[in-house]
């Protein structure tokens, strides 16, 4: 009888590569959720000061503050991951120590400017 021939993600061997890109695709995803709670805040400044004041509620409260926090990091890390695809696009970055020190870049990239935008968020709050 013939064995039929696994799946070739099972085969693989556990890398890096392997790690950013299933991210840069999950992050991706959850940038649609980014869309459309920018797309209510929007909506709702647009509106009457009800919807407005419903809004700021909404966004003040701790569950969704943690949610945004995750998903001001999915942004820096799909944004840092896609200049690394445009560059691999281009043609360079894909010798090994070429993909680790990108993939290094991308991480250091997002924590950096993760870390700068909550830094100005809060400074812009009046530190509260």
């Amino acid at each position: 009888m013939n064995e039929r021939p696994l799946s070739p993600f099972l085969t693989y061997r556990f890398l890096y590569t392997m790690v950013l890109s299933f991210a840069h695709r999950i992050t991706g995803l959850c940038l649609t959720i980014a869309a459309l709670l920018l797309t209510y805040g929007l909506l709702a400044l647009a509106g009457d000061e009800g919807s407005f004041e419903r809004a700021r509620f909404f966004f003040r409260h701790w569950t969704l503050q943690v949610v945004m926090l995750g998903l001001t990091i999915a942004f820096f890390f799909h944004l840092s991951n896609g200049i690394r695809h445009l560059f691999w696009d281009l043609g360079h970055g894909f010798e090994k120590i070429q993909a680790r020190r990108s993939a290094v870049f991308v991480i250091i990239a997002t924590l950096l400017l993760t870390g700068l935008s909550l830094w100005l968020a809060v400074r812009s709050a009046g530190g509260s």
